[in-house]
């Protein structure tokens, strides 16, 4: 098959390659489309060895069910979902290639629901599917392990405002509509002024410039300085400063998608990454090491459940989707788009079937 894979140099290439191995508790997927994400290209550039396939987000159709998965999933279903890309330790796991493996188990443990993807449902492109893997998983840890949000459709209610910083990206602008059905009285969210209405018409009650030097006060104003939660999609160390900054007088929390630190003491500094939702030991360049965090599993297990239903009822809309040419040929060319800042408010997604 062709796959996008890391080579000397910091550098990627698409290569031929063997199809990837079925493992235990996995299925084997015919890839349609892929998703692009900042993740992607970091692999490249900084953290994945030579040799490790690319791509971390899919949509596709299951050819081969693995053993230990169960009888939920059938060779036919399309699904969309999430594969550790630029993985050391399974150099072939990413998806931006013809055919992956996801994850549906472990071991000789069967998880009969939903673990990193879910079934497409009807009227759900596989253009549009294919952006929420990433998504998913990380609001999911983010407001929800991290911050301690209630789950949607949860008796309780959030009852207090957040900040999405980074409104317009795509985990932002799933990050919203989950704040939004987790009951916060407000939603507050940083992004460019053109991308204002797509953020309020997902449920942001408040939309500021970041750029605004005047934002942080802003924000303070608006909340009459009660924000005690903030959840960082953007995450780099201006954005750390502009968060803690943002927080109340009385402390809170804010989530990042790195290990950044800010130098507020009475605001707490977490972070979480989506990868460790695999439940299973990975290491990244500069030797560090993660080993297996059942809980991460367990908890994404049920979210993408719960996600699944929302997506299948139409409750939560994608980020919108802008489809590349020549398909893997592509993928490059997005990528440096993104290294570069160029792309807002929308997805790169590109068709395999697409690649000359």
């Amino acid at each position: 098959m062709k796959a996008i894979k890391t080579i000397a140099g910091h550098q990627a290439e698409i290569q031929d390659v063997p199809l990837p191995t079925l493992r235990d508790g996995y299925i084997f997927v015919k890839v349609n489309a892929i998703a692009l994400n900042p993740t992607d290209w970091k692999h490249i550039d900084v953290v994945a060895p030579p040799g490790t396939t690319i791509g971390c987000d899919f949509a596709g159709v299951i050819e081969q069910v693995g053993s230990n998965v169960g009888t939920e999933w059938q060779p036919g279903d399309r699904i969309a979902g999430f594969t550790h890309g630029g993985s050391e330790v399974q150099p072939e796991d990413g998806c931006a290639a013809e055919y992956c493996v996801a994850k549906a188990g472990v071991g000789m443990k069967v998880y009969k629901v939903i673990i990193l993807f879910f079934k497409i449902p009807d009227g759900m492109l596989d253009e549009e599917a294919c952006t929420l893997g990433v998504g998913v998983t990380t609001v999911g840890q983010g407001l929800y392990q991290s911050l301690g949000l209630p789950l949607p459709g949860a008796k309780s209610k959030a009852n207090f405002p957040i900040l999405i910083y980074g409104g317009s990206t795509a985990t932002g602008s799933l990050a919203i509509q989950y704040a939004r059905l987790s009951g916060c009285t407000e939603i507050i969210t940083t992004c460019s002024p053109r991308h204002f209405e797509m953020v309020k018409s997902l449920g942001a009650d408040a939309a500021f410039d970041y750029r605004d030097p005047d934002c942080v006060q802003k924000i303070k104003n608006y909340t009459k300085h009660s924000l005690g939660h903030a959840f960082d999609c953007v995450s780099t160390s201006a954005s750390a400063k502009f968060c803690a900054a943002a927080i109340g007088p009385k402390g809170g929390a804010v989530s990042y998608l790195l290990p950044l630190k800010h130098d507020r003491e009475d605001v707490v500094a977490k972070y979480t990454l989506a990868y460790t939702a695999m439940g299973e030991y990975f290491s990244i360049a500069g030797g560090r090491e993660f080993g297996p965090r059942d809980e991460d599993l367990e908890f994404a297990k049920m979210f993408w459940k719960l996600s699944a239903r929302l997506f299948a009822n139409g409750v939560i809309r994608v980020h919108p989707p802008r489809v590349g040419k020549d398909g893997l040929e592509g993928v490059f060319a997005g990528y440096q788009a993104m290294r570069e800042g160029q792309v807002s408010g929308q997805k790169l997604v590109y068709r395999i079937g697409d690649t000359p």
